[in-house]
């Protein structure tokens, strides 16, 4: 059994991953949460993972290229992707938004992600 873990959102270590992109992540053995901070222009790249992630909008607005089309985020909403599914996002204002993941991203634990530190 693990251990309950308590602390404050703002208190999590800081991680600068690109000069417009910075992000504080906590996880157990089988959720991830991630706290992040995007400058308007920061684009992630398409990418996918096998992991299931969904995004809350805390403010600003993005827009996410799926393979369907284009898809509007905005402050207050939510998106479910499921794992697998090919996924991009450009920030089209300064953004703070949580990404929830299941299982946790491993590559985010080890930095091992190169896409999103192109």
């Amino acid at each position: 059994m693990g251990s309950v873990v308590h602390r404050r959102l703002l208190d999590l270590e800081s991680e600068q991953v690109t000069p417009q992109i910075t992000r504080r992540l906590l996880w157990g053995q089988r959720l991830m949460a991630a706290y992040l901070e995007f400058q308007r222009g920061a684009v992630v790249p398409v990418h996918q993972h096998e992991n299931e992630q969904l995004t809350y909008c805390i403010s600003g607005l993005m827009r996410f290229t799926l393979p369907d089309g284009e898809l509007l985020l905005r402050s207050g909403e939510v998106l479910l992707i499921p794992g697998n599914v090919p996924h991009g996002a450009e920030f089209l204002e300064d953004t703070v938004e949580m990404d929830f993941f299941s299982p946790p991203r491993q590559d985010w634990i080890d930095k091992t992600d190169a896409y999103l530190r192109r």
